[in-house]
């Protein structure tokens, strides 16, 4: 009985990697922060906590894992949970597969991760990229930059935003860029990679890429009928019409190394395209209910009950 793992089995990107490992008769376990949250694997997984501060019990939850999918990461600091500290905890969560014995690890980093950024988050994934590669377990390492689908956060609170106000402000001139990537698509490529042995890094994107402002502008229409006025704001103002928009909704809408990280142009590649969905299509095909509600990221984090949708 082959059994694989997956860090957030019942998250986003996790639960789509699950799905298809269950779908291939895959014992799947997850090591996870939210052994309670409601999903809809029932007993179909087997259930672990990360044990990040017990490594020798983390040692025994990998044991009998040929393959490891990792998605565990923050997005945001926040009181709970850190940058460093996700850096730290991934970090334990290698050494531990490999004393473990895993074959393989396929692991979600980020587009353009450079160990030496000033941004902390493209910096700790470039950590663990190098840390990964020196680890002497075979890997591949999936570069997205932004995945959208049911559960997205970014695309449907551009569409939520755009439903709620009359116009629509960017950071600066809009023409920074994104490649996003379905996460059907994302999914697919995880598990087709969790059954090779070469190792690789693919920059996971999608076959559109849009500036910013094509991007609201291509989602209002299809979702409005017609464009939303887009206008440019100073990042400092734009980044606490945001904060005022978050705490309204007791949320971290964007954060300045977000805001940096956008008007780097870190989120597109000149790779070819990993997934083949349109967001554009995917967009029409949701119209009626994406954005209709605001996705609190904060709020999943923080309640570790219920279903992450």
């Amino acid at each position: 009985m082959e059994i694989q793992a997956v860090t957030g089995a019942f998250g986003y990107t996790g639960k789509y990697i699950t799905q298809r490992l269950l779908n291939k008769n895959i014992t799947v376990k997850t090591l996870t922060n939210s052994v309670n949250r409601k999903n809809d694997f029932g007993d179909k997984v087997m259930v672990s906590p990360f044990f990040f501060n017990e490594p020798d019990k983390l040692v025994k939850a990998l044991e009998g894992v040929s393959v490891l999918y990792n998605t565990y990461w923050v997005r945001f600091n926040h009181r709970t949970f850190q940058h460093s500290e996700a850096v730290q905890n991934t970090l334990k969560l290698f050494e531990a597969a490999k004393k473990a014995g895993v074959k393989r690890i396929v692991h979600t980093s980020i587009l353009k991760p450079d160990k030496n950024s000033k941004l902390e988050y493209y910096a700790g994934k470039g950590i663990l990229e190098e840390a990964l590669i020196n680890s002497g377990i075979s890997y591949a390492i999936l570069r997205p930059g932004v995945i959208f689908g049911d559960e997205d956060i970014l695309i449907n609170n551009i569409a939520w935003m755009i439903r709620k106000f009359p116009v629509f402000g960017m950071f600066g001139d809009g023409k920074y860029k994104l490649q996003p990537i379905f996460v059907e698509d994302f999914a697919d490529l995880a598990v087709e990679q969790g059954s090779k042995s070469e190792n690789i890094i693919i920059d996971a994107t999608g076959p559109e890429i849009f500036t910013y402002k094509e991007i609201v502008k291509a989602i209002s229409k299809i979702i409005l009928g017609k464009e939303r006025k887009v206008f440019s704001m100073p990042d400092e103002l734009g980044y606490w019409v945001s904060k005022i928009v978050g705490t309204i909704k007791g949320d971290k809408l964007v954060t300045r190394e977000e805001i940096k990280g956008l008007k780097a142009d870190l989120l597109y590649s000149d790779a070819p395209a990993a997934g083949k969905t349109k967001l554009t299509d995917w967009v029409a095909l949701h119209k009626n209910t994406i954005g209709m509600v605001y996705a609190n990221e904060l709020k999943r984090r923080l309640d570790r009950t219920i279903a992450y949708k």
